[in-house]
C-alpha cells in the first residue's frame, strides 16, 4: 500500500477507483501484507516452532481465515459461531484452541464432539462442566488451563487481561488445587498452562515478567505440560512512529525458557497479522465550518469502525488522491451518527479537502469488521480483498431491504 505519484494504491489497484466502483464506506486488505506478516512472525520464532492460533475476534471474515490457514496457522477462537466458521474455512480441528471465561454447555459439547486441540478453562466451575460433559460422552478430553499472571501489560484498561482485578484466568492458588483434581479425573486431561496478558503490547518487560511468573508455578506444580500458551497480544504501529515490538527479543527470553522446559509453544496473534492490511474507505459527504475546526464529515461511522468511540484508539487518515495544499484550520473527521463519540481524528496541517473527496482510515484490519454493527440501521460496508490487480469481493454489503 503506497502512493505512486499523487493516487493511493493498494497493491496493484488504485484505491480511488475502488471506491467508485463498490461505494463507500469500504473495507479493503491487501494479500501481500497479510502474507508479509505472517511470514515474519514465522520467521522471527523460527527456532520455536510454535504452533500459531490466529485469534479469530479480530477478523472472521471466512475468505481471511481460509487464506490464513493456507498461510499455515491454526485458529483461536472464543465462541461456537468462530469455531464453526473457522471449520468451515478449511482449519483442521487439531490446530483449534477455544479460549473464553464463558463457554456454554452447548459450546463446550460442539468443541468436545469436533475433537479440538485444547479447550482453554478459565475457572474451577468451567473445569468440572467440561468433566460432566465429557462424562456423558465417554471421553477424555485434553484441556488447557488459564493462570492469571497478575502481569500489568501497560497497554489501555480495556484490553488489559492479565491482572488480578480481569475476569480472565485463575489465580496461582486456584491453579495449583486443579492441577491436583485434574490428575485424578478419567475424563480430562490437562495438557496446556495458559495465558495472555493483553492486547497492543509494543513493550517486551511485561512478556518477560510473565514468563517468570510462568517458571515459578510450573516449579511449585511440578507438572509436566506438553503445551504453553503464551496467548497474543502484540501491537502494531498505528501512529507511523517505527515502534514495535521486538520480536526477535521476545524469542531470545522464549527460547531461555525452553531451555528449562520441554514444551511446544501456542501463540494467538490477532492484530499483529491483519491489523495493518486493511483500510476503511470513506467519502466525505459535507465540511461544516467551525470557529476554530472544521468537521469533516464522512459517510463512515462508528458503526463501521467502533474502535475510536471505544477506546478513544488513534488511526491515521490519509487521502487517497495528494495534493500540495494544506488546510488553515484543524480537521475533525466525525460520522453521521447522532453520538458525541462518534468521530475519528482530529487532525492539523492536513491536506486541503474537498466535499466528494475519498479519504482512507489506516490499520483497521483487526477488530474493525469485527467490531461493526448495524447502529442507526446502516448496513455494514463491503469487503475487498486485493491481490496483485485482482479485486475479490469477500463480504458483501448488506442491502437495506434485508435489514428493514
Amino acid at each position: 500500500m503506497i502512493y505512486k505519484k499523487k493516487d493511493f494504491f493498494i497493491e496493484k489497484v488504485k484505491a480511488s477507483k475502488l471506491a467508485k466502483i463498490y461505494s463507500t464506506p469500504l473495507y479493503c486488505y491487501s494479500y501481500q501484507k497479510l502474507s508479509e506478516n505472517i511470514n515474519y512472525f514465522k520467521k522471527m520464532f523460527k527456532s520455536i516452532d510454535p504452533l500459531i492460533c490466529f485469534s479469530v475476534k479480530s477478523n472472521p471474515n471466512k475468505i481471511l481465515l481460509s487464506e490464513i490457514r493456507k498461510l499455515g496457522l491454526g485458529a483461536d477462537v472464543v465462541s461456537i459461531g468462530e469455531l464453526m466458521r473457522s471449520l468451515k474455512a478449511g482449519i483442521k480441528p487439531n490446530k483449534i484452541v477455544f479460549s473464553g471465561v464463558g463457554k456454554t454447555s452447548k459450546e463446550i459439547s460442539y468443541a468436545i464432539q469436533k475433537k479440538i486441540l485444547l479447550i482453554n478453562a478459565e475457572s474451577k466451575s468451567e473445569v468440572l462442566e467440561i468433566e460432566k460433559l465429557a462424562k456423558a460422552k465417554k471421553r477424555k478430553v485434553d484441556i488447557g488451563l488459564r493462570l492469571n499472571p497478575n502481569t500489568d501489560a501497560k497497554t489501555l484498561s480495556q484490553i488489559s487481561t492479565g491482572k488480578k482485578e480481569n475476569k480472565f484466568g485463575v489465580s496461582e492458588k486456584t491453579f495449583l488445587n486443579l492441577i491436583d483434581y485434574i490428575k485424578k479425573s478419567n475424563f480430562i486431561n490437562l495438557k496446556c498452562l495458559s495465558v495472555h496478558i493483553g492486547s497492543q503490547i509494543l513493550n517486551n518487560k511485561p512478556y518477560e515478567k510473565m514468563l517468570k511468573v510462568l517458571e515459578k508455578i510450573i516449579d511449585k506444580s511440578e507438572y509436566n505440560f506438553e503445551y504453553i500458551d503464551l496467548g497474543g497480544g502484540m501491537g502494531i504501529d498505528y501512529e507511523n512512529k517505527n515502534k514495535n515490538l521486538d520480536l526477535k527479543k521476545y524469542s531470545f527470553h522464549i527460547n531461555n525458557f525452553l531451555k528449562r522446559y520441554k514444551t511446544k509453544i501456542i501463540f494467538e496473534p490477532g492484530r499483529s497479522i491483519v491489523g495493518n492490511t486493511g483500510l476503511l474507505i470513506s467519502q466525505i459527504i459535507y465540511i461544516k465550518e467551525g470557529d476554530n475546526k472544521n468537521f469533516i464529515i464522512l459517510d463512515a461511522a462508528m458503526n463501521d469502525f467502533m474502535r475510536p468511540a471505544l477506546y478513544n484508539a488513534k488511526h491515521r487518515i490519509i487521502p487517497l488522491i495528494k495534493t500540495n495544499t494544506r488546510s488553515k484550520k484543524a480537521y475533525e473527521f466525525v460520522g453521521p451518527i447522532c453520538e458525541s463519540t462518534d468521530k475519528f481524528l482530529t487532525k492539523k496541517k492536513f491536506q486541503k479537502l474537498k466535499e466528494k473527496d475519498f479519504i482512507a482510515i489506516c490499520d483497521v484490519g483487526a477488530y474493525g469488521m469485527a467490531l461493526s454493527s448495524n447502529y442507526n440501521l446502516r448496513p455494514k460496508a463491503t469487503e475487498l480483498l486485493i491481490k496483485n490487480s485482482k479485486i475479490q469481493i469477500i463480504y458483501k454489503r448488506q442491502s437495506l431491504k434485508d435489514l428493514i
